[in-house]
């Protein structure tokens, strides 16, 4: 999300200096509790996620306070305590988010404090990653892939895609009646932004060049799906949400989706799908799209007992057995490489999703805390040619402009 760079450094500054020690015992010195702050908020999440939280309390023999709030709030009250100086001993953020906080000195690097990152897929490094340091892990990540409605392609006779072309000539073959080829976001949040991300990186483009004809070409392939008619024109209006229901309701034979859908589309056994990767432009393309997920990181407090016990409690959170735990429970993909045996022997129907998160990409791996910035191009140049401003050779470098 965007943030007024300067207000969060300010903020942030004041409270690396801050004192802490809430959580330490007076008389041993011993870290006692830690205070904990994320977004999970709802369930399922919030219990599993609690679980693990509790599991790793009692390893290390600490006790917690965790605050939870909506998504939304979660950046706007980090600058409140950072203002108040009563940040969090461990903080989780979007990955995206990482960076940005990290600018501002306000996090621990944990690779300088021994915490080591081999093993993990290298999209994850990259989206915690600022200036060299390591300032996040994540246990656990999602990815965009496409869905389909088995039996509406079986009885249409028609495969699952893994070409661009194949995928125009699919979604055409599988529009009738009230029910479009596909369903996706193209909405004016990031949500568009991280939807269109499959076809532009697969095709090579790159937030570092909006204006090329890479991007420009994965920009048509949206185009050309919803001037056909095999996509709804409704797609700029979507969430993610909304591109699911409309899948699930039998008005879309395929859909571009993540695996956090997952639950609530089992608890409609009558609706059959599977899911393959995003399909390429060229057979010689390898599948590419954003790695999506939550990072645990540590402030920096000035207690610096609490911040080791942390730096301790964010490594006990990606260990193997709670990566698999929170994977198989949250139908998301271990970050680590070699645990993806061992999770699609428990989620054989997320192989698609493991395949493509080892070749995902972070969204602040190129530009850093600049992300939000190319973000928010991107899905004003989506609108713009979803809604016939302009064409998709043209669209961005229009929304460049403004």
């Amino acid at each position: 999300m965007v943030m007024a760079a300067g207000g969060m450094s300010a903020a942030l500054v004041l409270a690396a200096c801050s004192g802490g020690g809430d959580g330490t015992d007076a008389d041993t010195g011993e870290v006692s509790s830690l205070s904990v702050l994320d977004y999970y908020n709802n369930d399922p999440d919030n219990s599993l996620i609690q679980a693990g939280l509790d599991r790793c309390a009692e390893e290390l023999g600490v006790t917690l306070e965790r605050e939870t709030v909506p998504g939304g709030d979660l950046i706007q009250t980090v600058l409140q305590q950072a203002s108040s100086q009563t940040l969090p001993d461990v903080l989780m953020l979007d990955n995206p988010d990482v960076q940005q906080i990290a600018e501002t000195g306000a996090l621990v690097p944990l690779d300088e404090n021994g915490v080591s990152t081999e093993g993990f897929a290298q999209g994850v490094i990259d989206a915690s990653t600022f200036d060299g340091h390591v300032y996040g892990l994540q246990p656990v990540a999602n990815t965009l892939a496409l869905f389909y409605n088995t039996d509406i392609l079986a009885d249409e006779g028609v495969e699952p895609p893994t070409t661009w072309d194949e995928l125009r000539e699919a979604a055409a073959a599988l529009t009738e009646g009230d029910q479009y080829g596909i369903s996706f976001s193209a909405i004016n949040t990031y949500e568009g932004s991280w939807q269109f991300l499959p076809p532009m990186w697969t095709n090579g483009g790159d937030e570092t060049e909006l204006t090329s004809p890479e991007v420009a070409e994965a920009l048509q392939l949206w185009v050309d799906l919803v001037e056909s008619g095999s996509a709804s024109e409704s797609v700029i209006n979507w969430s993610q949400g909304d591109a699911k229901d409309q899948f699930m309701a039998g008005r879309a034979a395929m859909m571009v989706n993540g695996p956090w859908n997952i639950p609530s589309m089992n608890e409609m056994p009558d609706v059959n799908w599977d899911v393959v990767q995003f399909p390429v432009n060229d057979p010689s393309q390898t599948p590419v799209a954003p790695l999506g997920g939550e990072a645990w990181t540590v402030p920096v407090t000035g207690d610096e007992a609490s911040q080791a016990v942390a730096v301790d409690f964010v490594e006990c959170l990606n260990t193997p057995e709670q990566q698999l735990d929170w994977a198989v429970s949250r139908y998301t993909i271990p970050t680590r490489t070699d645990l993806a045996e061992d999770f699609l022997a428990e989620r054989p129907e997320m192989a698609a999703f493991a395949e493509q998160v080892a070749n995902a990409r972070s969204r602040t791996g190129q530009l850093g805390p600049e992300w939000p910035d190319a973000a928010t191009v991107i899905y004003e140049a989506i609108q713009l040619a979803l809604t016939g401003q302009a064409s998709a050779d043209e669209a961005f470098a229009q929304a460049s402009a403004r």
